[in-house]
């Protein structure tokens, strides 16, 4: 069993576990929480009544955080021609086509995103075993394979993110810093929550949320009441 530090039990006293909390509420007492020397992330961990080993009840799509993420995201691409030009005008941190598949080759990963145009996908297709274990291979349902390259890497740089279930069933997902406000972490949330319901698989039955809990990098998981985000509407 993890040993707990004391700031941690100390924090685990100071509210109930056996309660629903609002969005509201749980974030505030998150905030409050926080004494450790750096800005923590916020993190979403929705437990949903999905079994993954059915085809027909898998869960991934992106979804962009109308605040942001909070974090810098490095966008590299790989593609040729007048899209290297686009790429490099849109905002990419690394534009490349074989030159820049050899250097991942090599163990260079120092990006966040890769985006790919599809001409390029036969090439590096040999980048799976490097690529795929770190979730950074290029993907037409993770938005990652487009010959659209401006819209995509403003939507990454602007805070989308691509999420899928594990294979207990929980979605866990990065919302934002803990320094933004109480409201926009919930307008993020709630924007996450819709496209959970939006992206409900074909295959699933009778209850679709099960639980969620918020937590930051240090600190508790606090649960949430789900028909409170529900009926949330941001203004």
């Amino acid at each position: 069993m993890a040993k707990r530090s004391r700031r941690f039990i100390s924090i685990m006293q100071k509210f109930d576990k056996s309660l629903l909390y609002s969005p509201d509420e749980a974030l505030t007492l998150l905030k409050k929480f926080s004494s450790v020397g750096f800005t923590e992330t916020l993190e979403a961990h929705v437990s949903l009544g999905l079994d993954p080993k059915y085809a027909d009840q898998q869960l991934r799509s992106t979804v962009i955080l109308p605040k942001g993420s909070g974090k810098n995201v490095r966008v590299a691409v790989i593609s040729k021609g007048d899209n290297i030009n686009i790429a490099l005008s849109s905002g990419a941190d690394k534009v490349g086509s074989e030159d820049l598949i050899d250097e991942i080759m090599a163990g260079n990963l120092d990006f966040d995103k890769l985006i790919a145009t599809p001409d390029m996908m036969l090439l590096i297709a040999k980048l799976g075993r490097i690529l795929g274990p770190r979730g950074l291979m290029p993907s037409p349902k993770s938005g990652t394979v487009t010959n659209n390259l401006k819209e995509a890497i403003h939507e990454f740089k602007a805070g989308k993110l691509e999420y899928k279930i594990d294979r207990s069933g929980i979605v866990h997902v990065p919302i934002g810093k803990l320094n933004f406000s109480v409201s926009d972490l919930k307008i993020n949330l709630k924007a996450l929550q819709e496209s959970i319901e939006k992206n409900r698989p074909s295959g699933s039955k009778g209850k679709y949320w099960k639980s969620l809990y918020l937590s930051s990098t240090m600190g508790p998981g606090i649960s949430v009441d789900i028909n409170v985000l529900k009926d949330y509407v941001p203004r």
